[in-house]
């Protein structure tokens, strides 16, 4: 329409002068004229064709800039030393193993995110490991759902996210003492967080099928976690908070959960004892020497106890972590390390959830985890973690040694 009005503008302009002259009377000059006015109108009519094709294509190209996809690659050798499997012609074990994530979230509308994501893995396998071996004359690796989840943005500051995610809660140091960087729990939280303050309340299940017949457990959790964080000075940046834990399981069979009680007293073929997990916990980020360093801590104590007649509470009921980490190997040359120390007595939290690598996994275990990065390229190192841990105390009558030694070459994107 615009267009057109400058046509007809252009027209009056041209033909103004004609009759100011004295009036159009050369036929051939009119002919001419209008002829080219045509033309005109006709390249006009083409622009506006065009222009509203490239308006139609940025709208297009406008739902692709709301995608966003993410993944990382990491090859693994390990080399695991267990004392308790140590026995007549047995030797340490070694082995090669992939973890591949390939992750997609969608800004649905101003207030609604979207995403999921693909790992390497088996469907109902192991809940905190995303790790494919090699072997199997070379057989292809399974892919299954990561994550899936609709996450809504209600009022300032506070979104609801339903679905299978990473876990909500924030961890000090990144550590795993509760919840293993791979567990992707079910159900839905409420997170709230402004400059200062932030806070989870979560729902999940171990759980949610009662059975065609009805006749399973139904189990649900619950989770709450309040922090602050606040500035020492330029460099330096503290977060401390609290938390607690619900996961009611005493009496409720081990195959209704997992088969293994992962370092968990049991009773029979049940759980002994509820897990309600009190945490405190602490952060502290600053530089040394120009380098990003991160001092952390995490202190939990189970206040559950048991539903069984005849099982008094739990003795062994607490856990911690501390530790150091220096630099950041996110750059070729970077350079990167860390120490931690970690003890998590057998009924200090749930057994299932907790670093699958510490100590073999579960609870019951004790020691130092080392380790050191070297940055290749942008988002590529090459890592080396070595776990020096004790494991059995209570669980199995007999404390044993056991050492793993991981190399990773891994990558992000």
């Amino acid at each position: 329409m615009k267009n057109r009005i400058l046509a007809i503008a252009i027209i009056g302009s041209i033909l103004s002068p004609l009759a100011s002259a004295g009036g159009i009377s050369d036929a051939e000059s009119i002919a001419e004229l209008k002829a080219q006015v045509a033309e005109l109108t006709k390249r006009l009519d083409s622009m506006d064709k065009y222009t509203t094709t490239i308006a139609k294509r940025e709208r297009k190209m406008g739902w692709a800039e709301k995608i966003k996809i993410n993944g990382d690659m990491r090859y693994r050798y390990e080399s695991i030393d267990d004392d308790r499997k140590n026995v007549g012609d047995a030797d340490e074990r070694n082995r090669s193993r992939l973890r591949a994530r390939l992750g997609i979230t969608a800004q649905v509308s101003d207030d609604v995110k979207a995403g999921f994501a693909l790992a390497t893995g088996t469907s109902g396998g192991d809940p905190i490991s995303s790790n494919s071996t090699f072997g199997s004359s070379n057989s292809d690796k399974g892919i299954v759902l990561d994550q899936g989840y609709i996450a809504w943005k209600f009022y300032d500051n506070m979104t609801l996210t339903a679905g299978k995610t990473k876990v909500p809660y924030f961890k000090p140091g990144k550590s795993s003492l509760i919840f293993d960087g791979d567990l992707r729990p079910e159900g839905a939280h409420i997170k709230y967080k402004n400059n200062s303050i932030f806070a989870t309340l979560g729902y999940n299940f171990l759980n949610s099928d009662d059975g065609s017949s009805g006749n399973k457990d139904i189990i649900e959790t619950y989770g709450a976690q309040v922090g602050y964080k606040f500035k020492l000075d330029k460099n330096t940046k503290v977060t401390v908070g609290l938390g607690y834990y619900n996961i009611p399981l005493s009496g409720s069979e081990l195959a209704d959960v997992l088969a293994d009680e992962f370092g968990n007293t049991a009773s029979g073929t049940t759980y002994a004892y509820d897990y309600e997990i009190q945490q405190v916990f602490a952060e502290v980020k600053t530089k040394i020497l120009g380098q990003k360093s991160t001092f952390y801590a995490d202190y939990i104590k189970n206040d559950g106890d048991s539903n069984i007649d005849g099982i008094s509470d739990p003795k062994e009921d607490t856990g911690f972590v501390y530790g150091v980490k220096v630099g950041n190997a996110k750059k070729r040359g970077d350079l990167a390390f860390g120490y931690a120390y970690q003890d998590l007595e057998q009924d200090a939290t749930f057994g299932a959830h907790t670093d699958s690598d510490f100590g073999g996994g579960g609870t019951d275990t004790k020691g130092s985890k080392i380790s050191g990065a070297l940055g290749l390229s942008k988002n590529t190192s090459l890592a080396l973690t070595y776990f020096d841990t004790e494991y059995g105390k209570e669980s199995r009558g007999e404390e044993f040694d056991y050492e793993r030694l991981q190399v990773d070459l891994k990558t992000k994107f």
